[in-house]
């Protein structure tokens, strides 16, 4: 535990958000409405929906410091994963699970939004990274070198497509 009163897990308190609420980031086109971010949560875990364009997702990464859990909605969603030959259609009531130091990737196959649950634990470091993409998209969507840059200060490895 920091000296930092927001991590000092004896000191939380309810938080609860109606449906649709809490704070909304932009992450490279897939909006994340949090339902509790980590600043919330004792530095603990981060919880949030994330709404999927057709055709959006995540592109193949690896994160050093954190786990994440999806659990899908609603839409077709597709998981890439390290160790898995074969990509992972998931429907509404799917579920993956992708450990730290494995790579991943994700992307909204079917043609209307798809609406996932995500859990980083702990989620700090993420929470970051995400205000980060949020903040360099503006009116256009970052250049690859700058979200390769952002991931990599925040211990996330952005991996180059496949030939």
């Amino acid at each position: 535990m920091t000296s930092a009163s927001n991590s000092d897990v004896t000191q939380l308190s309810l938080l609860f958000r109606p449906a649709h609420t809490g704070p909304t980031l932009d992450v490279l086109g897939v909006t994340h409405i949090y339902k509790a971010m980590a600043s919330e949560t004792g530095q603990q875990f981060s919880f949030w929906e994330a709404i999927v364009p057709p055709g959006a997702g995540a592109p193949p990464h690896t994160h050093t410091r954190e786990d994440e859990a999806f659990y899908v909605l609603n839409g077709h969603v597709v998981f890439e994963t390290e160790g898995v030959d074969e990509p992972l259609h998931l429907h509404a009531g799917g579920f993956v699970f992708a450990p730290r130091n494995q790579r991943h990737a994700f992307r909204n196959i079917g043609t209307h939004e798809a609406h996932l649950l995500v859990l980083a634990i702990p989620g700090a470091n993420l929470d970051s990274m995400f205000t980060a993409f949020d903040a360099a998209s503006g009116e256009h969507m970052p250049s690859l070198e700058t979200i390769i840059a952002i991931a990599a200060e925040h211990g996330v490895v952005i991996h180059p497509p496949k030939k």
